[in-house]
């Protein structure tokens, strides 16, 4: 899991919690109608905004958010970039094949092995640029379910309010109405706040943050595969990469 997000996570409750008992406790705070509203109305809305294939990877990008990120050693890949860029520059980048071929990361296998086989740089760029902004936009894309959930769920927080107060305002006769009426009223702007705050910026943002760190080191791994095409020499090739990592983090093998 992930450690930061599950302890927020919990916080967030457990403080919400808390200020709910020190008050008039937990029971005033769950009311049927508004549930009905504002989760069950921006789920649905979320249904009509999205195809049923992001629908149904709903739970799957929530849980996601809690996982722990895949974790990306760049001083490590920086360093491999480099040691990739001395064999080729004194084997030929055609000695790279077996490295190629042995790597584990996906983008870095399929960028070495255009340029063994000899693909225009261009064409090798312009292939990886791709490659990555589609799965940048899908990640994205995901993560923003839950940017429109927490929207929507505003809206539906202020259309419980709207429901609650005119239920209110046709029974000022009726003591016994006012309370239920207002409940949904007031209860329903919680939820939807609830909802934005706690569950759709939040992982909306978790998951963005983590879309954005593997496109920058797809980035490297480009920049690194042009080089090693283009013969570059190692040490500026590494410090051309050093320069995608935070200045606390640069430190040259070559020194």
């Amino acid at each position: 899991m992930d450690l930061a997000s599950v302890i927020g996570m919990v916080a967030v409750w457990v403080l919400l919690g808390a200020a709910m008992l020190q008050g008039a406790g937990i029971g005033p705070y769950i009311d049927i109608p508004s549930v009905l509203i504002t989760f069950g109305g921006s789920i649905s809305a979320l249904m009509i905004s999205y195809k049923m294939e992001h629908i149904k990877g709903f739970v799957k990008f929530f849980l996601l958010a809690f996982k722990p990120a895949q974790e990306f050693d760049v001083p490590a890949l920086v360093k491999k970039l480099v040691d990739y860029s001395t064999q080729a520059r004194r084997d030929g980048i055609l000695s790279l094949e077996q490295s190629a071929n042995q790597e584990e990361n996906d983008f870095l296998r399929k960028g070495l092995g255009m340029a063994i086989d000899g693909g225009e740089a261009d064409t090798i760029r312009e292939l990886l640029e791709l490659d990555m902004d589609q799965a940048l936009g899908r990640h994205k894309e995901n993560a923003g379910i839950f940017a429109t959930w927490g929207a929507l769920s505003g809206g539906y927080g202020m259309l419980g309010t709207l429901i609650g107060l005119v239920a209110m305002l046709l029974n000022m006769s009726d003591p016994s109405a006012i309370g239920p009426a207002m409940a949904v009223a007031l209860i329903t702007t919680f939820y939807g706040s609830l909802i934005g705050n706690v569950l759709g910026s939040p992982i909306n943002n978790i998951l963005i943050i983590r879309a954005n760190d593997e496109a920058l080191v797809q980035q490297l791994i480009i920049e690194g595969i042009m080089s090693i095409q283009r013969g570059d020499n190692p040490r500026t090739l590494e410090q051309k990469l050093l320069s995608f990592l935070p200045p606390s983090q640069r430190v040259s093998q070559f020194e």
